[in-house]
């Protein structure tokens, strides 16, 4: 597809896979719209490479959402390309997480995608064309014990990818999912950051069951290479640049292993496989 001067929108482009995928769409040529909450980063981001403009959002803020999005939709050139790359993750069995917890991630992690992605359909319809990336997780098709929330929203940002696709097709507007496995990027800081010192308030009752699916997911680390955020930033400009794109890619640590058996196993055995992977599966308390 031709790109040079094309607008592209990345959200959660101050680290990991964003900021690559920013830096990486800017040098084919992309007029990059970074966005983040962590301004300082951006500035630095956009002064070492030519062609991104940082944006100062916080998602989680339905005010400074609105006049995100509001911006968004007022820009000179519509956007041709979305990244909804932002999200984060909150650790913990079901009884562990709030509510209000809950929902400020779903709040992040899928109707902020939603109204992003609202605000850049009216110029893509317009144009007949646009390619739209959302970020999913190999946890959008399953989920690890003590990630249900997140796997939740996750599950959410593949049906509106799923139904979305089909929805705008006809206008010539492509929409892919993306599901990393285990990528080494600061995610995982920040989730452990989010989510606290589970040990201080959690019931006794779930403390061998974190110790021990803590051990079982461990044992899968041995001697294994985390790939780093390019790879999945590779992936992302390759479907951008792809006159006919995947309508989903995955790649990462594991995917290849946990998504090929969801596939493969019905539910009653991915049940008992992931039971056995982190430990669970025999467990008596």
């Amino acid at each position: 597809m031709e790109k040079a001067g094309q607008v592209a929108l990345v959200t959660g482009a101050s680290s990991g896979i964003g900021r690559e995928t920013a830096i990486m769409l800017a040098e084919k040529g992309f007029q990059v719209m970074a966005a983040a909450r962590r301004m300082d980063r951006l500035t630095e981001l956009a002064g070492q490479v030519e062609g991104i403009t940082p944006i100062d959002v916080d998602l989680s803020d339905p005010d400074d959402l609105e006049k995100f999005c509001q911006h968004v939709a007022g820009f000179s050139e519509p956007v041709s390309v979305l990244i909804n790359n932002a999200g984060y993750s909150l650790r913990g069995v079901l009884e562990d997480v709030s509510i209000e917890a809950a929902k400020r991630m779903f709040e992040v992690n899928v109707f902020a995608l939603m109204q992003v992605t609202q605000a850049c359909l009216p110029g893509m319809r317009k144009m007949r064309g646009g390619t739209i990336v959302n970020l999913s997780s190999m946890a959008g098709k399953f989920a690890f014990p003590g990630s249900g929330p997140y796997a939740a929203t996750k599950h959410a940002v593949e049906a509106i990818t799923d139904a979305l696709r089909i929805e705008v097709r006809p206008f010539g507007i492509r929409v892919v999912a993306i599901r990393p496995g285990f990528i080494a990027t600061e995610f995982n800081d920040v989730a452990t950051s989010m989510t606290g010192d589970l040990f201080a308030r959690t019931d006794p009752d779930y403390k061998t069951i974190y110790e021990t699916s803590g051990k079982g997911i461990g044992k899968m680390f041995v001697n294994a290479t985390v790939p780093g955020p390019e790879l999945i930033a590779k992936i992302i400009l390759e479907a951008v640049l792809s006159d006919s794109p995947k309508v989903v890619y995955h790649a990462g640590l594991f995917s290849e292993e946990f998504l090929g058996k969801r596939a493969s196993l019905d539910d009653e055995g991915f049940d008992e496989y992931l039971s056995e992977k982190t430990g669970l599966k025999d467990l008596k308390l």
